[in-house]
């Protein structure tokens, strides 16, 4: 008996029992108290005139004052009390007794046991206030939470795949009636499209959705001030529901759904074979409608699909006549070749704006790109990566130039100026080692300032001195050398008769 705990009842009863005249011997024998414990209570009452007929018995409080000293040892101070600091901060990360033990003696050259860092981390617990929670309640259509899951691994029985999911589960907060789709991803896509989904599965939105801190939906986590992806905030304010995230590291704001996600793993799942995606979702759906929303939920007592069609279908918001553009906002850089990424795919943009960073709005067919809230350009959505979608005019004029102005195409302006500016182009086109193509562009522009007659005089003469060049044709038109005829084409010969090209033969200069 001398190490149990008494009750503040217990002792009340000994003491009333003692009041009463009852010996320590009796009180013993009756299974109360030990006698010395009896007779160190009945010294103590005595002390504080307690067992005075003409007295009442104090409250509990009062009892607790005087007796809980005399039961309770004084405590010896922990050895672990110096570094209570070190503990409290590794206790609030989430390190474990053994690994703080480990941690003192390494910091601190602690030779204390694990016992008594096992009691002093007791102790520290047990002064810290326990996490107290509030039950939610909710009217109908207030609110909907939304959560994603680990789905299972599906062997697609056609191609062979393998495909990792993931639950996607939307659960009314009232009813706790609830969608759910399996799906390949938690990308932004995959949540919007999720939403409208859900949406038209009820029939309607909820006032509020109540979701954790994914990326899909938040793009930066915080108590007070979290940041709304901007394609998720146009879906809400589309479909009229106020966005409502968790506070960070905080799920049990949405513990209806986390019960949900749990409900649909260990109920739907076990004994479960797909044959694809298709399929299991063909599955899923079925069984909500059956096997969970005709069960007795274990907080309403009442079948979820019966309490959402009698009354929280109808005060849900109607969904819009015409569904939301359900489109991705992106912030990207334009690229130096005048082509923004996106998923892998390219889509140019004016090159003005090169080094920019511009807002892309993808929808499902289209790219839309966004400059100081002007739209700039407009692309068919790419769906396989690598595509490039490019628009010739977003790219500077000189390479515009160089782009559209091909070989065929500078052969056929030679050929508007004359038969030898055509015959010097296409000797340019022939060399097998260098890119003429600049070099044919700038002859045929040489048209604009000098016209079409010099220009195919030049380029004769150009080739009759065999010298093919945009830089010999420039010069030509320049000096005005195609107008002067003072070497004859029976004279070359005669004149370049040496043994090098370049060295003409003494005998034919004159003194």
């Amino acid at each position: 008996m001398s190490n149990k705990r008494f009750e503040m009842y217990e002792y009340r009863q000994i003491l009333s029992r003692m009041k009463l005249g009852e010996s320590d011997r009796a009180i013993d024998n009756a299974g109360l108290m030990g006698r010395k414990k009896a007779s160190k209570l009945r010294d103590l009452a005595n002390k504080y005139d307690w067992l005075d007929p003409a007295n009442t018995l104090p409250d509990d409080s009062t009892l607790n004052h005087v007796l809980k000293p005399q039961t309770s040892p004084p405590a010896r101070e922990s050895t672990v009390l110096p570094y209570k600091k070190d503990v409290e901060k590794w206790l609030q990360e989430g390190v474990s007794g053994t690994v703080i033990l480990r941690a003192l003696q390494e910091k601190h050259d602690y030779s204390g046991s694990y016992s008594s860092v096992k009691r002093f981390v007791k102790e520290l617990k047990d002064s810290t206030p326990p996490d107290a929670t509030v039950i939610l309640d909710f009217d109908p259509g207030e609110a909907a939470q939304v959560d994603f899951g680990k789905g299972p691994e599906i062997v697609d029985v056609k191609t062979g795949e393998i495909i990792s999911t993931h639950f996607f589960v939307m659960t009314l907060a009232w009813s706790r009636h609830q969608y759910a789709e399996i799906v390949r991803d938690q990308k932004l896509t995959t949540w919007l499209g999720c939403h409208r989904r859900a949406f038209e599965f009820f029939g309607g939105s909820p006032a509020r959705i109540i979701i954790d801190n994914l990326k899909a939906a938040i793009v930066k986590a915080c108590w007070h001030d979290p940041v709304v992806q901007r394609s998720y905030g146009e879906c809400a304010e589309d479909y009229g529901f106020i966005i409502s995230p968790c506070p960070p590291r905080d799920p049990k704001k949405k513990g209806i759904v986390e019960s949900g996600v749990k409900y649909i793993k260990r109920n739907f799942l076990p004994l479960k074979t797909f044959r694809s995606l298709g399929d299991a979702n063909q599955q899923l759906n079925e069984w909500i409608l059956t096997v969970a929303g005709t069960r007795i939920h274990g907080t309403t007592r009442k079948p979820p699909l019966k309490i959402f069609n009698e009354t929280e279908c109808h005060i849900l918001k109607k969904l819009p006549v015409n569904p939301p553009e359900l489109a991705i906002w992106a912030k990207a850089k334009l690229h130096g070749n005048c082509h923004i990424q996106f998923e892998k795919s390219y889509y140019s943009a004016p090159y003005k704006l090169v080094r920019q960073e511009l807002w892309l709005k993808v929808n499902e067919n289209t790219v839309k790109i966004f400059h100081d809230h002007e739209m700039v350009a407009i692309h068919p959505r790419a769906h396989y990566p690598g595509t490039k979608a490019t628009v010739m005019e977003h790219f500077p004029p000189q390479a515009i130039a160089y782009k559209m102005q091909d070989p065929q195409w500078c052969l056929k302006q030679a050929d508007k100026v004359g038969s030898h500016c055509h015959d010097l182009i296409e000797l340019l086109f022939s060399d097998k080692v260098l890119d003429n193509l600049r070099a044919a562009q700038g002859i045929v522009r040489l048209k604009t300032k000098y016209g079409s007659e010099r220009l195919n005089a030049a380029c004769k003469r150009a080739l009759d001195f065999d010298n093919p060049r945009y830089r010999t044709v420039k010069t030509i038109l320049e000096k005005s050398l195609e107008l002067h005829d003072d070497i004859k084409e029976q004279e070359l010969p005669k004149i370049y008769k040496g043994e090098s090209m370049f060295c003409r033969n003494t005998s034919t200069l004159t003194n």
